[in-house]
């Protein structure tokens, strides 16, 4: 099994530090705002990388925080009138209720800053007695790049070289422009604690930092986050947990590419950014989960009408073919049927192979077409009696619900996302399911009564509505055009 490490940028064999017990930490939500779609991609990124490690026989222990004290947060509790500590943990259950309903499993612990100002304290003041960092006459404790001589070693950045991207008017009682604070202290109207340099709260980078000591450990195997964490924060990281252990702090580093809306960053500014509250309210979550990770969960996604709606498609047929499925083994005698389990270990061998390089969702999913494919040839095959073919597509079907449940998806009953999916795209095109079955039998009765014309006119009334009939010796069904 391969992941590739942001630190050594190439791909790496996993082996975690204590033989099958896995610690992994992803940096978390700033909880200022709804969450967006970039917080689901990487939500989903590592809930799936935890699900997968699990179904391969890891015991994993997953922390992912909130950050809950934050200028960002204090300043939009200013405004709202509340206070900061209130305001975050209101944030907090959303953005639970939202995650939720997403279908994104709930890490094994889920610190808060604000819950963990003591060991922060404690942090900071060893960090001092090493001489890795010093406070300020005004109360604010900056950490010594200079005195870290691997800092830049993430971002493979030259510390020299961030100077000319540094403003040089130091703020006071700072010694050098890279110097990053470990405890900010307290202005008017902010919510602040006691500390031994007087009443702050905890700077950005120490509290991860901080928490992952308290829950996980000196040494961590994995650490996750966007890519967008990098640089400060992830480099800021290492430079002070490893200043304080003398060990290395995370074995693999993992990050998950950055969202971009029709092409562009997604910014709040720009004004295209979607929450996550306002996709569910457009798209079902495991339509949004498959097109988050139909790519590499290294690459950049580009949210857009297209790849929603080529979402939806996919999903829709993978649905379907579960469907079939369902349809075929109801009609058909399963008592005293031997599984035939051969396609459904081959599915299983390929889909490890794209996990085992890199948590490849991508090929995890070509993987899935291909037999979604085979599994529609195998009922239409003549050849083959119902009872072979029972055989192979009971196994297979259990083997891909199984499976892709490691990616989030399958779960939930194949005919009632169809009948959603339908009722959604219904609404749409303002037809409903009882119109379309009224057009049906008046066409089926015009071509009993041999007037052809007529029950051309109706389907073709229909194909302009965007509705889709197949007829067959069972009769005649409908479908979506859009979603075929």
């Amino acid at each position: 099994m391969k992941v590739h490490n942001s630190m050594s940028k190439t791909k790496e064999e996993f082996e975690p530090i204590n033989g099958k017990d896995v610690n992994m930490y992803a940096c978390g939500i700033t909880v200022y705002d709804d969450c967006h779609i970039g917080h689901a991609k990487q939500a989903i990124t590592f809930d799936i990388i935890k699900r997968y490690l699990t179904y391969r026989g890891y015991n994993v222990k997953y922390a992912r925080n909130f950050t809950d004290v934050d200028d960002k947060i204090i300043a939009r509790a200013n405004q709202l009138g509340i206070n900061a500590l209130e305001y975050s943990k209101e944030r907090i259950v959303e953005v639970e209720r939202v995650m939720d309903l997403l279908g994104v499993k709930r890490p094994d612990f889920e610190p808060k800053a604000s819950e963990n100002i003591e060991n922060i304290i404690d942090f900071v003041s060893k960090l001092i007695e090493k001489g890795y960092a010093y406070p300020s006459s005004r109360g604010d404790v900056y950490f010594s790049v200079k005195s870290y001589p691997e800092y830049g070693k993430l971002s493979k950045r030259n510390p020299d070289d961030m100077l000319n991207g540094v403003r040089k008017d130091v703020e006071e009682g700072k010694k050098d422009p890279l110097d990053f604070a470990l405890w900010k202290s307290a202005k008017e109207g902010e919510i602040s604690w006691d500390s031994p340099w007087g009443k702050g709260r905890p700077g950005w980078h120490i509290e991860c930092s901080a928490m992952n000591l308290r829950y996980l450990g000196e040494q961590i195997d994995i650490h996750g986050g966007g890519k967008d964490l990098i640089f400060p924060h992830h480099e800021n990281e290492i430079a002070q947990t490893e200043a304080l252990t003398g060990k290395r702090f995370a074995k693999y580093w993992i990050h998950n590419g950055l969202i971009t809306i029709n092409g562009q960053k997604m910014s709040k500014s720009l004004g295209n950014s979607l929450t996550v509250k306002d996709a569910l309210a457009k798209y079902d979550k495991e339509v949004i989960k498959y097109m988050l990770m139909q790519k590499h969960y290294g690459s950049t996604v580009d949210v857009n009408d297209e790849e929603f709606l080529l979402a939806e498609k996919h999903m829709y047929y993978f649905y379907k073919t579960l469907a079939e499925i369902n349809k075929f083994v109801n009609s058909n005698n399963t008592n005293n049927i031997v599984p035939e389990l051969s396609l459904a270990n081959e599915l299983e061998q390929k889909f490890i192979e794209a996990m085992d390089d890199d948590f490849n969702t991508a090929q995890a999913y070509a993987n899935l077409f291909d037999v979604m494919k085979n599994i529609n040839l195998i009922i239409a095959d003549k050849k083959k009696s119902a009872d072979q073919k029972v055989q192979l597509l009971i196994p297979l079907k259990e083997k891909i619900i199984g499976l892709y449940n490691i990616l989030s998806i399958f779960e939930e009953i194949p005919e009632e996302f169809i009948s959603n999916l339908k009722k959604k795209y219904l609404n749409n095109i303002s037809i409903s399911e009882e119109e379309i079955n009224s057009k049906i039998e008046q066409r089926r009765l015009a071509k009993e009564q041999k007037d052809y014309t007529k029950a051309d006119e109706i389907r073709n009334s229909l194909d302009e509505a965007g509705i889709s009939l197949l007829d067959s010796k069972e009769g005649t069904t409908w479908d979506i055009k859009e979603l075929l």
